[in-house]
């Protein structure tokens, strides 16, 4: 596994556990994290033992935003091969085939909200707070809007962009951004269920699945529609999926094996 210095990376049974880790700026994102998570998620995607991604990160906060001081150039520190820069680390996201699920414990803001609404599914503490404080410093959120206008309603975003005001968890779950909120004491554990629920499901199908939802997101109805019937072609010819039949056929538990 690769050597990181912004991030740190941990795989357990079928999870790989990606932590943002320069707590020192509150683990602000800058060329070199950016890059770094494109390998780890290329690792992620490569590896057939791993099912599912879990992105938090250390210290106070999950992700505070931009790195200012690395807006134009890179860190001193040793770099590794360039994947991308953030835009790439977004349309990654999107188009994972393994669910990234984002454990938020803190400040999620700016760059670090992009992070957030790029994940499959997130689960934030009540302590979590979002936003685009961007307009604050004469910015604006412009690449992280393209993954934010896919969930929040426009009025709302266009609020939130030009405002730069914070939102609590339970307000991003209203608009969204959250699929659940839950005490700081019961993240961990919520998170641990979801992953396992999502570990039980058939790797093949989740892959086929979350390929296909990307795609048909980037097409109108009467293309989407058409792709859709064949992918689901594609899905029926695979064992798990007629493991799957059979097994709800003989009212048994399926057992998936990725194939």
């Amino acid at each position: 596994m690769t050597n990181y210095i912004r991030i740190r990376s941990q795989v357990e049974g079928a999870i790989m556990t990606i932590r943002l880790a320069y707590p020192e700026r509150r683990n602000a994102i800058g060329p070199q994290m950016v890059n770094e998570l494109l390998h780890a998620l290329e690792e992620a995607h490569a590896d057939p033992a791993i099912n599912v991604i879990v992105l938090e990160g250390e210290g106070k906060a999950f992700c505070a935003g931009g790195d200012f001081a690395q807006m134009t150039s890179v860190s001193d520190a040793p770099q590794i091969a360039p994947k991308g820069d953030y835009a790439d680390l977004l349309l990654a996201m999107v188009r994972t085939q393994k669910p990234i699920v984002a454990r938020v414990h803190g400040a999620a803001m700016g760059g670090g909200l992009g992070l957030v609404a790029a994940s499959t599914l997130v689960i934030a503490s009540t302590e979590a707070e979002f936003g685009t404080p961007e307009i604050l410093v004469g910015l604006f959120p412009m690449m992280i809007m393209a993954v934010l206008a896919r969930l929040v309603p426009r009025r709302r975003l266009l609020e939130m962009m030009l405002l730069g005001e914070k939102l609590s968890a339970e307000e991003a779950k209203e608009i969204g951004l959250v699929n659940q909120v839950t005490a700081p004491d019961a993240l961990d554990g919520s998170v641990a269920i979801l992953c396992q629920k999502l570990s039980a499901k058939s790797p093949i199908t989740v892959r086929l699945g979350l390929r296909a939802f990307a795609a048909q997101e980037e097409q109108p109805l009467e293309e989407a529609l058409p792709m859709l019937r064949a992918r689901l072609a594609e899905c029926l010819s695979t064992d798990d999926a007629r493991e799957g039949l059979m097994a709800f056929l003989e009212k048994r538990p399926p057992k998936f094996t990725g194939k």
